[in-house]
């Protein structure tokens, strides 16, 4: 298969990760729109052999982070959500929204790590090097993130199992 069509056949990936990272469906197609431009631009930065989706995603990563340092300060996540797609079942959707709620409150670097591994289903090593930081870092950003998502979906604070040791 030529890297044009792996290109497109990532397209819906993309989309899904460029989604839950920006949380608005207009500003996820412009990022992947975005994307597709400097990977297309950069494609002789590309080493073939290599695994391409994590080179695409690691380009995303790239300019995601270059437009988030242009609108600085950054402007607080609203309540808009982006539709999920959910099944029918009632409790099912209010899950779904609390998770989104809760995906949306953490951290934007503990966000990315737990898109990338539990969402886009990468390694510990193709999520460090989308994102440019050690492996170490994956996994510890992954720890607090899925800790904090715990304890938000369960309505408790991260240090309630925290007992003092003499």
């Amino acid at each position: 298969m030529d890297e044009r069509q792996a290109i497109v056949d990532l397209i819906p990936r993309l989309r899904r990760y460029a989604r839950a990272l920006v949380g608005d469906r207009s500003a996820a197609d412009d990022l992947v729109q975005d994307t597709l431009e400097r990977a297309w631009a950069k494609f002789h930065l590309y080493r073939g052999g290599t695994d391409l989706r994590a080179w695409l995603f690691t380009v995303m990563h790239n300019v995601h982070v270059n437009r988030v340092r242009a609108q600085r300060p950054t402007d607080a996540i609203t309540d808009d959500l982006p539709e999920m797609a959910q099944r029918a079942a009632q409790g099912d959707s209010l899950m779904v929204r609390d998770m989104d709620r809760a995906l949306a409150k953490l951290p934007e670097e503990q966000r990315e790590v737990l898109l990338l591994v539990a969402l886009e289903d990468m390694s510990y090593e193709e999520a460090a090097r989308a994102l440019g930081i050690p492996v170490g870092t994956v996994m510890s950003r992954l720890s607090r993130a899925r800790e904090r998502l715990r304890a938000t979906m369960l309505e408790t604070p991260a240090s309630a199992k925290l007992t003092v040791v003499k």
